[in-house]
């Protein structure tokens, strides 16, 4: 079955669709984008995500084309006619297309909409949370508001394909002060060895993640305490237990850190439990 793309008001064959050369998001990474996670064919955290979606555009200054109404039709039509029972759902915004200048285009520019969506192996994803992952860490040389989900993400690219390098599946940021950030898509957690979890608090140096902020609930519920605090590299390497967190990984248990076995090295139970119970919380539509 070909897959099928939203752009801009039409539903096109995946090979076909395309946007302007001139579009700023291709040319200054101008524009915001969600992932949603798919299950059983429904969105998850529909609501939550674009509403986070709207503060990333108004923090930008680009005017939302379509109500969140609409956007969610889409997404649900588009989830539909690639027939994607479990996966994601991805959607993009840009300022739209104009002659290149640094300067925000007219009014009459219209902003770009993407959406797009694919299935994931469930079967793999779980097998990889039932063994866990080993991360690295790198600097963070990201922008000062990565709280905006930009689409403007090379540092992360970068962070990423370092980690593939070394042999590890995803990277953790760290800041001059040697505290721990996030992950390159992702944000992190750690259990301390007297059984607290310890995540960052979300400002503008990292992103409030949807599942993080659900997550919650879900400690909530288990009787788990929780602290949101800057944590260091040298916490994170004593923890207990550690995993991320995102749309498309939900609670991923991670085993080690720069080569460093974390707890006992295998996927510990607050990471497990959570994991288990965090649909039980989201919203799903």
């Amino acid at each position: 079955m070909s897959r099928i793309a939203y752009v801009n008001g039409r539903y096109l064959p995946f090979t076909d669709a395309k946007v302007h050369i001139e579009d700023r998001g291709y040319q200054f990474g101008d524009g915001v984008y969600e992932v949603c996670e798919v299950r059983g064919g429904c969105l998850i955290d529909e609501r939550r995500h674009l509403g986070r979606l709207k503060r990333s555009l108004g923090e930008l200054r680009i005017r939302m084309r379509l109500s969140e109404r609409a956007l969610g039709v889409i997404m649900r039509e588009v989830v539909a006619r690639n027939r994607v029972s479990y996966g994601i759902v991805y959607l993009q915004i840009t300022r739209g297309v104009a002659r290149r200048d640094h300067a925000f285009p007219s009014q009459q520019v219209r902003p770009s909409v993407v959406v797009t969506a694919r299935a994931l192996n469930k079967v793999r994803n779980e097998a990889l949370a039932e063994q866990g992952i080993a991360v690295v860490t790198v600097p963070d040389n990201r922008w000062g508001r990565v709280d905006i989900k930009t689409i403007g993400l090379l540092p992360n690219v970068l962070a990423r394909q370092a980690a593939l390098e070394q042999g590890a599946r995803d990277a953790w940021f760290i800041d001059a002060h040697g505290m721990v950030m996030e992950a390159s898509s992702a944000n992190v957690w750690i259990v301390t060895p007297a059984g607290a979890l310890i995540t960052r608090h979300a400002d503008n140096a990292i992103l409030r993640g949807i599942t993080r902020t659900v997550l919650f609930d879900a400690i909530k519920a288990e009787g788990l305490t929780v602290e949101e605090r800057p944590f260091t590299l040298e916490e994170a390497y004593g923890a207990r237990e550690a995993f991320i967190t995102s749309a498309s990984q939900i609670v991923l248990p991670v085993v080690r850190v720069d080569g460093r076995l974390i707890g006992d090295g295998k996927p510990g139970p607050v990471a497990i439990a959570l994991r288990r119970a965090y649909h039980g919380y989201a919203e799903a539509g």
